[in-house]
């Protein structure tokens, strides 16, 4: 077994393999915690991209993963590729010793996320999965409030993810709308919000889903419906479609409970937008400065995302989502997915 090497003297050696719109995000991140970490090279199948890139940052490219990871001293590399690559990038770094940052979803397979967890497992290795969404201060608020036991019992909680995504989006790569790579509205665009779910509310009893492809020209759904039952009690659905006109609306999470109700909007979570509870505490002031504005869906959190990866690398920390926790996401996703197939509920946990 390789064991995880604690860096504690020196600047943590990272790579990024996928140069596509998401890795934005984490390019700025590196070089925001520029203190902590030193980019080495990156990686793509794309040389126009990989050319833009070099002449960018001014590190080495790679065209091929095997080739970067064998040649390059690396600690951690990010992986923004197609979601459906994870699984045998994953493997491949694993096999080498570095640790690994995956974007969400983890896999696009359940048998492929647990294959990423067994590789980290045996390699002893980190394998961390993004959810920069509870880094969110609204969300960070609403979280607080519900291990308080602020809301008493939770009744019902409704997500809408309303946004759009134009036929030229899909068109943009051969892998995007497809099953194998990509996965659709909800293990894509939403995936973010079904993390939510468990994360927020807890365990999640059962499910029942409807998707359709309504507008655009993919394999996948561009829009879906699911019903939802905690184990607690509590119902909800989550309703998720790319094809809202003209532009992206809603990304939203309304929680109705006991003693409480809350509303966090805008398009991405970062609005709230209704706060009440039978009994005010001095953490109420603080919902006044948590709304923010945004023009992007992904938010801001993927550098606060980021100084745990870093306290994680130098031996401070566990991470605040490791494999295992990606999983949780990924199983909901998959029995979303199971249910609108087959047309029934499905329980949870899934029996594999």
């Amino acid at each position: 077994m390789i064991k995880n090497v604690v860096l504690s003297d020196r600047k943590i050696r990272i790579a990024v393999v996928g140069c596509g719109r998401i890795s934005k995000k984490h390019f700025e991140s590196i070089k925001y915690h520029d203190e902590q970490l030193e980019l080495i090279s990156v990686c793509d199948t794309d040389p126009e991209i990989l050319s833009e890139t070099h002449e960018k940052y001014g590190v080495p490219t790679y065209l091929d993963l095997d080739d970067m990871v064998q040649s390059e001293e690396l600690d951690l590399v990010v992986l923004c590729t197609p979601s459906g690559l994870h699984a045998n990038q994953a493997e491949l770094a694993a096999k080498y010793g570095v640790n690994v940052i995956t974007e969400k979803p983890m896999a696009t397979r359940w048998q492929d996320g647990m294959r990423m967890v067994k590789a980290w497992d045996a390699a002893g290795v980190r394998l961390v999965v993004v959810k920069q969404n509870r880094h969110n201060n609204t969300l960070k608020l609403l979280k607080n409030a519900i291990e308080k036991g602020r809301f008493g019992r939770v009744y019902m909680v409704n997500i809408n993810v309303f946004w759009t995504r134009p036929q030229e989006y899909y068109d943009s790569a051969r892998w995007r709308g497809t099953w194998e790579f990509d996965g659709g509205a909800f293990m894509n665009q939403a995936s973010h919000y079904v993390d939510l779910l468990d994360w927020l509310v807890g365990p999640i009893e059962s499910v029942q889903a409807y998707t359709a492809t309504l507008a655009r020209n993919i394999e996948v759904e561009d829009t879906g419906v699911v019903s939802l039952k905690w184990r607690s009690g509590a119902l909800g659905s989550l309703n998720v479609s790319m094809l809202t006109y003209p532009k992206n609306l809603e990304g939203s999470i309304t929680i109705l409970g006991e003693k409480g109700t809350v509303r966090v909007g805008g398009i991405a979570v970062n609005e709230i937008q209704h706060w009440e509870f039978l009994e005010e505490e001095p953490q109420d002031a603080e919902i006044k400065n948590a709304s923010y504005e945004t023009n992007s869906v992904y938010g801001f959190g993927h550098s606060l995302y980021y100084e745990n990866v870093v306290s994680v690398m130098r031996g401070l920390a566990e991470p605040y989502t490791d494999g295992r926790e990606g999983l949780r996401s990924l199983e909901v996703l998959i029995a979303t997915y199971l249910s609108a197939r087959d047309g029934k509920r499905v329980s949870l946990p899934l029996d594999y």
